[in-house]
């Protein structure tokens, strides 16, 4: 793929909506550890990174909305190297914690946590690397 400094490298970019992008940006930053690398007006977009990972915060307009409470449309995975230590983070910064940090037969460490807005997120730490036919998934492609 052609590399463009205008957008991130990741293939795959979550955007989600929230009602003051720069409050976002600033939470996600201190919560979840995530850092700027672009912003597109004072209050309309910003493009952040984590590891090799991206995410692009927009701003409410026409039929874009956060979601409301009690609602969950989607959730963001994210890996780290720590769920533990990521989550008292997370915490500390009024992360709402979903689900405390557990460890799964698939071999990762996970916790799930709301942000300011609403929007779902799960941490991942690899603990191991199981075989998805070890816990009852099926391998389908390399």
């Amino acid at each position: 793929m052609q590399p463009n400094r205008s957008i991130p490298a990741a293939t795959v970019v979550p955007v989600l909506i929230y009602p003051d992008v720069r409050a976002a940006v600033a939470w996600l930053a201190a919560a979840f550890g995530f850092e700027e690398r672009v912003r597109i007006g004072e209050d309309h977009r910003a493009q952040l990174r984590f590891g090799d990972g991206a995410v692009i915060a927009a701003d409410v307009r026409h039929d874009r909305r956060p979601p409301r409470p009690g609602e969950s449309t989607h959730s963001v995975l994210v890996r780290v190297p720590d769920a533990r230590a990521h989550c008292e983070r997370a915490r500390t910064h009024g992360a709402r914690i979903l689900m405390e940090p557990t460890d799964f037969e698939y071999g990762e460490r996970q916790y799930a946590a709301e942000d300011l807005a609403g929007h779902q997120w799960t941490f991942s730490e690899t603990l191991a690397d199981v075989a998805p036919e070890e816990w009852g998934g099926t391998t389908v492609g390399a």
